[in-house]
C-alpha cells in the first residue's frame, strides 16, 4: 500500500493524478518565467511590434494562471481520491524538485532584473546628447 504525502495525515493518495497536477503547475511556472523575463527577447527574435509584445506578455500570464489553477485543482483531487494499484511506482520527488528549481530560478531572475538597469540606461551617452534626470 502506498503512503501519501506528509500533509495528508498518512492516508494514501492517487499519486499519478498528483503528479499530473504538479506537472501542470510546473508548466505554469515555466510560462510565467518566459512571459515575465524573456518577452522582450522573444519579441526581438520574431520582430514583433510593441503591441504584439504586450499581447504576448498578457497571453502568457493568462495561460499561466489558467494552467496553474487547473494544475492546483488536479493536485488537490489527487490528494482526495483513493489510490489505484499502479500508483505505487509513481515518483513525485522529480516533479517536486523541478517546481522547486523553477521557483529558485524565478527569484534569481527577479533579483537580477532589479539589479540590472533598463536597456535605455545601458547605452552610453553620445556627444551632443543631454541626460534627463
Amino acid at each position: 500500500m502506498c503512503r501519501g504525502a506528509a500533509g495528508n495525515w498518512g492516508q494514501p493518495v492517487r499519486k499519478r493524478t498528483v503528479r499530473n497536477g504538479m506537472r501542470l503547475v510546473l508548466a505554469a511556472l515555466l510560462l510565467i518565467i518566459v512571459a515575465s523575463f524573456f518577452h522582450s527577447r522573444i519579441t526581438d527574435v520574431f520582430s514583433l511590434s510593441a503591441a504584439a509584445g504586450s499581447s504576448f506578455y498578457r497571453n502568457g500570464m493568462f495561460w499561466a494562471a489558467a494552467v496553474g489553477g487547473y494544475g492546483a485543482v488536479v493536485t488537490v483531487f489527487g490528494f482526495i481520491l483513493s489510490p489505484r494499484k499502479n500508483d505505487a511506482e509513481v515518483r513525485l520527488l522529480p516533479v517536486f524538485m523541478g517546481i522547486a528549481t523553477l521557483i529558485f530560478l524565478f527569484f534569481y531572475l527577479l533579483s537580477d532584473a532589479l539589479d540590472t538597469p533598463a536597456r535605455d540606461e545601458q547605452r552610453p551617452v553620445r556627444p551632443g546628447e543631454t541626460i534627463t534626470i
